[in-house]
């Protein structure tokens, strides 16, 4: 089984309640064994804000993406663009040479970096919950691109 890094936006009700979806959809998964996401992760040593505190959840991201077998990135963010964050996260991942699975539950055109980068790219909760995370099927993007 898996592990997998769930790299997503979790700043507003609509992107926490999409990532809840998916996390939901990931437990299910039986080819997950556990996921890593960010957003269940935010308590620190240091002061919320802070530099110290920065330092302390990128490193701590970092060495999940490191330990992932893949990540599964949500790249549904406000209007076209992907999440900064998010978008960092993809590129560590493929730089790390990690599988990409891109969740996106919008219609919204795709950057070529990240449609060109991706393993996988899926739709809905349910094609989460069921792609074999241990056989890393390809599917591509085949939407607008930016």
């Amino acid at each position: 089984m898996a592990q997998i890094y769930l790299a997503s936006p979790f700043f507003s009700e609509e992107q926490i309640t999409r990532i809840e979806m998916v996390e939901k959809a990931l437990t299910n998964n039986p080819t997950v064994a556990d996921f890593y996401s960010p957003r269940k992760h935010q308590e620190a040593e240091n002061e919320e804000f802070t530099k110290p505190w920065a330092k302390e959840i990128y490193q701590r991201d970092i060495e999940n993406i490191e330990a992932a077998d893949a990540v599964l990135a949500v790249i549904d963010f406000e209007g076209p663009n992907v999440d900064s964050g998010t978008a960092y996260e993809i590129g560590a991942a493929v730089a790390m040479g990690k599988p990409v699975v891109v969740f996106q539950q919008k219609d919204n055109t795709v950057n070529l970096m990240i449609s060109e980068s991706l393993h996988a790219y899926l739709k809905t909760g349910e094609e989460v919950e069921n792609y074999d995370f241990k056989k890393m099927p390809t599917s591509e993007y085949n939407g607008d691109l930016i």
